[in-house]
């Protein structure tokens, strides 16, 4: 029943997917006010062109700088800053894609860009990029993430920056316990045993078990199994249910309530983050985004953040985090003014100042080599693990209009299941594959 469900489900965003496709395939005629056919025009190359931030009051500040940065530079063109909520981005843009009024620059990070492009809205970067002084100057994982993101086809967003999964733990406990540093599995769960007296209440690592915890998992399993792929070699099933994977997660699901505190069940982020600031928990499972939080609670010198364990012959594997980036939209009046923006944002100097305020790691190869990079440690040996070729990303499907359901609401609760025992690791990967390869096999019929 719930399988007929599912596939109920999905056909019914295959045919909204495709009804879609054929509104934009049949709006150049409309009144260019930026709906998702509007081819719009490459224009003068001067005057005003509008930038919506997809991040608005958090990042408000410094893009202000970096406006006023490019307008002293480019005279002639003058920017509109928008500034919008990262909750209310997505929507807007939809909003404005179907009736109108999109702006000629806008954020476009890894899980928008399947969705806008399927609509029209984007203008594809390659031809532009490679005529432009970043081609070669942009991290390759991300450029490579985006276009994954976006379909495969093309590249519709330069990146801007990574806000790559980090493993934190106390250098304190580890010190006072003898422990080398977990910087390979073995050493993490060696260190996940050996800090933890339940009776004390301390505990040797946090495992997210509540919003969020798909991508977690994940990138435990592949970055134990060593698997490179999301895909076999044909493409069409997935390796998430792959033997080594199913042992992985087995393992890691494990931890839970052994090793870890009970509460992690339905710990998201915010909980688990907070959990370990002001608890004595040994590891902890981030991104870059908690750096100062930790800072914070327990200053410089009680804790590192490293890039994931390495897994088997010393090679590190992890799953594609979220790259944010700027896109062009088709319907824009002004195209070479836009991209002049694109080009500058993402540019060294720009691109710097930007992640520097984030905190998080520079798309621009030179940008990730500057010096404030080497006063956050994490930031640091992060950008070092994407640039220096350590480290092999798994491209996640962003892509799949079912992607955010299978990977949230669809498995989030069954994940909850495995930690309790009450589901076998095996089920859980092999539902999952199920509903992997049929969206797959939806998204290539609407290709087709």
């Amino acid at each position: 029943m719930k399988s007929s469900i599912r596939r109920s489900r999905r056909a019914a965003t295959a045919v909204a997917l495709g009804s879609v496709l054929a509104l934009t395939a049949t709006a150049c005629g409309d009144d260019g006010s930026g709906a998702g056919g509007d081819k719009g025009a490459e224009g003068s190359g001067k005057g005003e062109i509008v930038f919506w931030d997809n991040n608005g009051g958090v990042r408000t500040d410094i893009w202000k700088q970096i406006i006023a940065d490019f307008e002293k530079a480019n005279p002639s063109i003058k920017v509109e800053y928008v500034g919008i909520s990262a909750t209310e981005y997505q929507s807007k843009v939809d909003t404005a894609i179907q009736g109108g009024g999109l702006p000629d620059v806008g954020g476009v990070g890894a899980a928008m860009a399947a969705g806008f492009a399927a609509q029209n809205a984007l203008e594809p970067l390659d031809g532009r990029l490679g005529k432009s002084a970043l081609k070669g100057k942009l991290n390759e994982s991300m450029v490579e993430s985006l276009k994954s993101a976006g379909g495969g086809d093309a590249l519709y967003s330069v990146p801007t920056s990574a806000n790559n999964g980090t493993l934190y733990y106390r250098t304190d406990l580890f010190k006072k316990a003898g422990l080398d540093a977990p910087t390979t599995w073995e050493n993490f769960y060696e260190a996940a045993e050996k800090l933890t007296n339940a009776k004390k209440n301390e505990f040797g690592y946090t495992i997210r078990g509540g919003a969020g915890s798909i991508a977690q998992a994940l990138d435990a399993m592949y970055g134990q199994s060593g698997i490179t792929s999301f895909w076999d070699a044909g493409g069409k099933k997935t390796t998430v249910n792959d033997p080594k994977n199913v042992e992985a997660l087995e393992k890691y699901a494990g931890l839970y309530k052994k090793y870890t505190p009970a509460a992690d069940l339905n710990n998201d982020f915010t909980k688990m983050v907070s959990q370990w600031d002001s608890g004595t928990i040994g590891m902890l499972n981030h991104n870059l985004g908690s750096y100062q939080d930790h800072v914070k609670a327990l200053g410089t010198d009680k804790f590192r953040g490293i890039p994931q364990p390495t897994g088997p012959g010393g090679k590190r594997v992890q799953i594609s985090n979220p790259v944010d980036g700027l896109g062009l939209f088709k319907s824009s009046k002004n195209k070479e003014a836009a991209w002049k923006f694109i080009e500058f944002a993402a540019s060294h100097e720009s691109n710097s100042k930007w992640n520097e305020s984030a905190g998080a790691i520079p798309s621009h190869t030179d940008a990730a080599k500057d010096a404030w990079i080497s006063k956050a440690e994490p930031t640091k040996l992060a950008a070092e693990a994407l640039n220096d070729g350590s480290t092999t990303i798994v491209q996640l499907p962003y892509y799949l209009p079912d992607w955010n359901t299978i990977s949230k609401a669809e498995n989030e609760p069954d994940f909850q299941k495995v930690l309790l025992g009450d589901m076998s690791a095996k089920d859980f990967l092999d539902k999952m594959a199920d509903q992997l390869n049929e969206a797959q096999a939806e998204w290539d019929q609407q290709k087709g």
